[in-house]
């Protein structure tokens, strides 16, 4: 018997070495689920939440806690403003993303644009400041899943997930400032929260700055903030600011010394438009 000779490596053979790097906020810029701004000419340090909690198993989206953490790893310390629509989610996930804005180290304001349900819900209660629109809605209920299983397997499920629905009452209460059984009836009857509801309940502390309406100052005055609103926009300012500027001659408004843009007769529309045609604005 001959041991045979098998053939060896061809010498000179160059090797392959294929590499590919992607910038992490490439992949952010990408994703629509996160928007973070971080522009050094920019007030806007905002993170939206515009989809299911976790990952969504049939489309492949949803907003996930790891996504939540590097958005804020990437805005850094500093203040910070989730906006959320969505229809909640994985529990966990959203408890995660709470306890994420919690220890994040500067303020957090919440905006609640259209729903906060479930565990969107949860991340809400996350903020130092909480916002929510007038026809949005907060929804609170016990957890649920999916089991299989004889009747005994199934009454020690119900065991099992009752702490977790005592765990989310506690953080209603922690913000409301009402009791945790009060929050758990809220949660059995699956309660659907409006706007003002929520900011009357203590879950919201103001509706938003767009939303707000001084008592008494009626229709006329509030469809006349909306054309001046238009009508700062179209000169080129952002809505934050032609609201901003708005909010400074409103307040003004009543200052007996007639300060600013102030009219000491309290006319508060007066006031506005005085400090415009300071602007050489007109609408």
């Amino acid at each position: 018997m001959t041991i045979r000779a098998l053939p060896g490596v061809p010498m000179g053979r160059p090797q392959i070495d294929v590499r590919s790097y992607v910038s992490p906020m490439a992949l952010n810029r990408w994703n629509p689920s996160i928007r973070a701004s971080e522009e050094k000419d920019s007030d806007e340090r905002t993170i939206g939440i515009y989809d299911v909690i976790g990952e969504d198993w049939w489309t492949g989206g949803g907003f996930t806690a790891k996504r939540m953490a590097a958005a804020l790893r990437s805005l850094g310390k500093g203040p910070v403003t989730v906006s959320i629509n969505s229809p909640g989610g994985d529990m966990f996930e959203g408890i995660a993303m709470y306890s994420m804005l919690r220890e994040h180290p500067g303020e957090v304001t919440i905006k609640v644009m259209g729903l906060a349900a479930s565990a969107a819900s949860i991340i809400a209660m996350g903020g130092d400041q909480v916002q929510i629109a007038r026809p949005a809605f907060l929804m609170i209920h016990n957890c649920w899943l999916g089991v299989a299983g004889n009747r005994h397997e199934l009454r020690e499920v119900a065991d099992q997930i009752e702490p977790f629905d005592a765990a989310m009452a506690d953080v209603y209460a922690a913000r409301t400032g009402e009791p945790i059984e009060a929050m758990a009836k809220l949660m059995d009857r699956e309660s659907w929260i409006g706007g003002s509801a929520a900011v009357d309940q203590g879950f919201a502390d103001a509706l938003l700055d767009s939303e707000e309406v001084k008592k008494g100052e009626g229709k006329t005055q509030a469809a006349a903030v909306r054309r001046l609103e238009s009508a700062l926009r179209a000169s080129g300012m952002s809505k934050s600011d032609a609201m901003t500027l708005i909010s400074e001659f409103k307040s003004s408004a009543g200052d007996p010394a007639g300060n600013g843009a102030g009219d000491p007769t309290g006319n508060t529309e007066a006031a506005i438009v005085a400090g415009l045609r300071a602007f050489k604005l007109t609408y």
